[in-house]
Order: C-alpha cells, then structure tokens, then sequence
C-alpha cells in the first residue's frame, strides 16, 4: 500500500498520469529479506512464449484450503499495525481475521480496537515461500462489499526487498472498491524511484449482480514481456512491454491477499457499511504449459 515516506508526495506525483481509475492501488511492502532472482527472464524460460487459456493444463502449485488451518508451507500472515494509504486497520495473525473453514480461506475485516486501531483484518503472502514467473495464476473468489472496504489479489516483485517499490512491480489482479461492489480494478505499478512512479490498467464491470453474491474466477497469464487478465475466463486486458518503461514484470513475483478498511481507494466506511466483511477464497491455482 502507499509508500510511507510521502504518501502526499506520491499521491501528487501519480495523479494525471497514465491512468486515474484506481488512485494507486495497493503498494510497497516495508523492507524484508534479501531474494535473489532479480534479471529477466530469457526467452528460453520455461512458459515465456504467450499461449491460450486453455493451454495452461499442467498445475505447478495450488492451495485448495482444504486443511483446517492456514498452510504455513504456503503462506505467512503479515502482522503490522499501521499500514499505507491512510488505511484503518491493523493486520493480525488471528483466527478472527485469517482462518481455514469449509474448504476457504477466510479474510475478515472487523470493527474493533487494537493497538489504537479502529479495525483489524488480515494479510497473507506467498513471499520466501513460492515465487511466480510465467504461467497462469488462477484465484476464485467471493469479495465483500461496503463503502471503505477495499479487498485485493496483487503480486509484487520478489526482489522488492533489493530495489524497493515501484521498481520491483506490482500487478494488482483484482482490487475493488467496496462502494463499487461490480467492478473490479486491475493495475500495473512501475518506475525507477517513488518519484517516477506510474501506473497503468482498466476496469472490468459484471455484466449483472456484483462480486459478492458468489464466488468469480480471477486470472494473470505472464509470459515474456506480456500480460493478460481475465475475469470467469473472459479476457478483458492485454498489458505489453510496450505500455511501460521499465518492465519488470518478466521477473519472480509473489501473491497477496488482503482486505483493508478505509483510506484513500475508496474512502473510509461509513454508517451504511457493515461488518465483520469476508472475502473467501476457493483456491488459488498456478498453472503451466507443456512445454
């Protein structure tokens, strides 16, 4: 979420640039362990070609949440007080707000005090466990809605702790306002510095109903030097090396997922939000081609 240093500063240097549908988005993790893996990939590397979404048929890692608690092989939950872009809550490690129930994954936003938060949720990352190039990255979902609530499926660069944010990448598959309960956000975060900072993507509308009245496919296909983004198997945006200067998205990524409340996407609640807020998560799937 929004870089610490000078969120005003970076709000400004975003604004008016390639895009202005999502404000920014989620951004920037605090420092962490050095990774390795920091070149681009090769046209030899396994899946760079592009290839049709059903040519992805051979699954490479999956989680189906069909254990009884969070797979500590898979994932860890990041525990942080205060987080970026103004947001409310604190992220814990509890089961109130991570938690393996019925064969989902459980995300909860609730309404509480802690640590002089006003909310807690969750966060959880594949970072130091599985890093993802090219292939398919499938997660199907059940997001919650609500002024102020703000559920996201992102990646960023597996190098972020050697060249920090934005220069590492972020693509963020799925973000929604919780105001907006039928259109997800999809954008791509890139640059040199904080100052450089630009930003990039679409939006994609259900045609009926909203993204919390059942579960939805969330798609990333990567290969070289291509992105494309596809909502219940349907395509809906293409992003190329052509689209940004630099590209970092040939490179290792890892996934998020989380649920803030409030801050600068789409404002903080207010008396018509109610809580606690879920997303569930069915699974998340990476998939390969034969090569």
């Amino acid at each position: 979420m929004t870089y610490l240093v000078n969120p005003p500063l970076l709000r400004a240097l975003s604004a008016g640039l390639l895009l202005t549908l999502s404000a920014g988005g989620c951004t920037q993790n605090p420092p962490g362990p050095t990774i390795t893996a920091t070149g681009t990939a090769g046209s030899t590397a396994t899946n760079a070609d592009a290839r049709a979404y059903a040519d992805y048929t051979e699954l490479a890692w999956s989680d189906e949440f069909e254990t009884s608690s969070l797979d500590a092989n898979k994932w860890a939950p990041e525990v942080k007080d205060v987080w970026f872009n103004n947001e409310l809550q604190a992220t814990t490690s509890s089961r109130n707000n991570v938690t393996v129930t019925g064969g989902n994954l459980n995300i909860t936003a609730i309404k509480e005090n802690y640590n002089g938060r006003t909310y807690t949720s969750g966060r959880i990352i594949t970072k130091d466990k599985k890093e993802f190039t090219f292939g398919r990255l499938d997660v199907r979902a059940k997001l919650p809605k609500g002024k102020g609530v703000w559920p996201a499926i992102w990646m960023l660069g597996a190098n972020d702790s050697q060249v920090s944010w934005p220069a590492c990448g972020e693509i963020d598959i799925m973000e929604l306002r919780g105001s907006a309960p039928s259109v997800n956000n999809s954008t791509m975060h890139y640059g040199n510095s904080v100052a450089t900072h630009q930003y990039k993507g679409t939006a994609y509308s259900l045609p009926s109903g909203d993204f919390s009245a059942d579960f939805h496919l969330f798609t990333c296909i990567r290969s070289q030097n291509k992105m494309e983004f596809f909502v219940d198997g349907v395509s809906y945006y293409t992003f190329t090396s052509a689209d940004a200067s630099p590209y970092p998205f040939n490179n290792p990524f890892y996934v998020i997922l989380n649920v803030a409340v409030g801050g600068d996407f789409d404002g903080n609640p207010d008396a018509s939000t109610t809580f606690p807020q879920t997303m569930l998560v069915d699974y998340v799937k990476f998939f390969q081609y034969k090569q």
